[in-house]
């Protein structure tokens, strides 16, 4: 009996040094990130506005964490490709996710059965701001204003391209639902990202698109395109002559392009902490605010609590319109 209990006290003890190893490793490992290359994985290809974002706050996040930070750019799906693989990465802090937070909650609404889930499978870090859209024609259609391109579409009688920046994208639906709000048809012309359909529309295969102010406007200024109106609730400085939908008379289309970061889900907290703090940084910096406002992009801060509540308000939001603009993707 005592030859037994002596036994079974050498594998508590055992199991009691192993155990307290693993902690203090794991607290270690914690305490001690980053102590490699950071993978910031992003659902668009490069040169579009999320893109355009993504690298400018790894840029400025770099020097704060003390590594370098990896892009990858995983487009396609409406952006459920890039979703599902910051999902399936490993929750130690050294995947990130860059999400265009608007656009993956059409998604998640669009698709029957979404990959991966925003609100499920990632723990929110920081806001950092919003990518407003325009709504551009290509110079040769007959239409300088709103009202002109209304008409113009509506004497096509359905025989009209618009492109998009992808099945399930905000550039999608928006067409769809002004398409709807207008009373028109046409045909959708779907890219893997603004920088795949922006040539398309100045060679005139197709009439308009809703696209990022900061990847349009250099097509925008040299007049290869002709900005029509503003779909967010704002006007940007870069184009204020420039007015919103709503200003120029399609009542309450006012949206914001809110673009977020994540990690996946059971990163530990103190790796969000410390990430959430290096974001707050970041968007402090002058010489990346000055870089990327110049580009049409707005920067705003917001805590990983209160992205909690964002996130979960704009899929209600799009799950409703989504279904009011019965816009289906399989």
């Amino acid at each position: 009996m005592k030859r037994f209990s002596a036994i079974a006290y050498f594998f508590n003890a055992l199991f009691f040094l192993t155990f307290t190893n693993l902690s203090t490793d794991i607290v270690a490992a914690e305490v001690d990130w980053p102590k490699k290359p950071i993978q910031l994985i992003l659902s668009f290809p490069p040169g579009g506005s999320t893109d355009i974002m993504a690298r400018s706050v790894a840029t400025a996040l770099e020097p704060i964490l003390g590594q370098p930070i990896v892009i990858e750019n995983k487009p396609g799906a409406g952006g459920m490709i890039g979703l599902s693989a910051a999902a399936k990465s490993s929750p130690d802090g050294y995947t990130i996710h860059v999400s265009a937070m608007t656009n993956q909650a059409i998604s998640q609404s669009l698709f029957s059965n979404p990959p991966a889930d925003l609100r499920k499978d990632f723990s929110p870090v920081a806001m950092l701001g919003s990518l407003p859209h325009l709504i551009e024609i290509n110079p040769k259609v007959p239409a300088n204003n709103l009202k002109e391109l209304i008409a113009y579409i509506r004497s096509k009688n359905g025989d009209f391209n618009f492109a998009s920046q992808g099945n399930g994208t905000l550039s999608h639906l928006e067409a769809e639902v002004f398409m709807q709000r207008i009373g028109s048809t046409g045909t959708h012309i779907p890219y893997k990202g603004s920088s795949f359909a922006l040539p398309d529309l100045i060679a005139g295969n197709t009439v308009m698109m809703f696209d990022s102010v900061s990847a349009s406007l250099p097509y925008v200024r040299s007049g290869k395109l002709r900005p029509i109106a503003i779909a967010a609730s704002q006007r940007t400085p870069l184009l204020p002559d420039v007015p919103t939908l709503t200003q120029a008379g399609l009542a309450d289309f006012d949206v914001e392009n809110y673009c977020a970061l994540y990690v996946p889900k059971g990163t530990p907290q103190t790796i969000i902490d410390k990430l959430e703090n290096a974001v707050r940084q970041a968007l402090n910096n002058k010489e990346m605010i000055d870089r990327v406002e110049g580009q049409g992009i707005h920067l705003h801060f917001e805590s990983a609590s209160r992205l909690v509540e964002i996130t979960q308000m704009e899929h209600d939001k799009w799950k409703k319109v989504v279904k009011s603009a019965n816009v289906k993707i399989d």
